[in-house]
């Protein structure tokens, strides 16, 4: 079981990984196999051992050491778990949401696009996704609906961030992804050209006229398909559009003439699921 330390004050240094480290400390870019992250409640650290995330750490609360949190402790042998009253830990922000429990990961190694995508045949591809709560939406409708990858291009933001995590409720910890590239001009052309490469149809989904139904494209019996979305005030890049094979819009009633990128995603996920 891990080792029990009660703490009387949150400027314990031990804690600063919870409170201090923004997230580019925690994925320590210079050394990234020291890089960390932090999962929060016992359902989504219960999924990040499962996957083989190795726990360093772990913060919550006093009264919880012989119940809801007891079996996680019991899987984390040796490492040291900070113990404190409820009204202490409420002053750090967002404890609330984290059901009494932080843990402290190690980041599993960094995959390559093509070791990712190598016997995938559904994908998805994000452009520029910056916000956290839909990059872990996607990633939660991508384990549910059968995707078997996604690759990010450079400027996505992490989705080992805490609101990512959480709100994928561990998902991303399931589902195979990777950087498409470390330099921003990896994405559009490189990429595409590589996806096509492999096999894939890419598709990007964008609003426009002359974009086809996902019943078209599917007609064509492709055997790999890359979905790519795009950033969620701008959309796909245009050049994105322009190189991709086919272009996907999702018909829509009422005069609405677009989706939230996580909603749209979903959609396009049970779509173009496996048959």
């Amino acid at each position: 079981m891990a080792t029990i330390i009660p703490v009387e004050t949150l400027d314990t240094p031990e804690l600063n990984v919870y409170l201090k480290l923004t997230g580019a400390q925690l994925r320590n870019r210079l050394n990234p196999e020291d890089g960390l992250f932090i999962a929060e409640s016992p359902m989504v650290i219960d999924v990040a051992l499962k996957a083989g995330c190795v726990p360093v750490s772990v913060l919550t609360e006093d009264r919880l050491i012989n119940s809801d949190v007891h079996a996680i402790l019991d899987r984390c042998p040796g490492i040291p778990a900070y113990t404190a009253p409820r009204g202490l830990l409420k002053e750090l922000t967002g404890f609330e949401l984290t059901r009494g429990m932080l843990c402290a990961m190690r980041r599993p190694p960094d995959r390559t696009a093509e070791s990712v995508c190598r016997d995938a045949t559904r994908i998805a591809v994000l452009e520029g996704i910056v916000d956290s709560t839909n990059l872990g939406a996607i990633f939660r409708s991508a384990a549910a609906l059968g995707i078997d990858a996604v690759l990010l291009s450079p400027d996505c933001c992490d989705p080992l961030c805490r609101r990512s995590l959480r709100v994928s409720m561990g998902t991303v910890l399931l589902i195979p992804w990777a950087r498409i590239g470390p330099e921003r001009d990896a994405w559009p052309h490189q990429g595409i050209d590589s996806l096509r490469r492999s096999g894939f149809l890419t598709v990007a989904m964008a609003l426009r006229e002359d974009a086809a139904a996902p019943d078209a494209i599917l007609a064509e019996k492709p055997e790999k398909i890359a979905l790519i979305l795009g950033n969620e005030g701008a959309g796909l890049k245009p050049e994105t559009i322009e190189s991709s094979d086919a272009v996907l819009r999702i018909p829509m009633s009422h005069g609405v003439d677009s989706l939230n990128v996580g909603a749209a995603a979903a959609i396009a996920f049970w779509e173009f699921r496996k048959r």
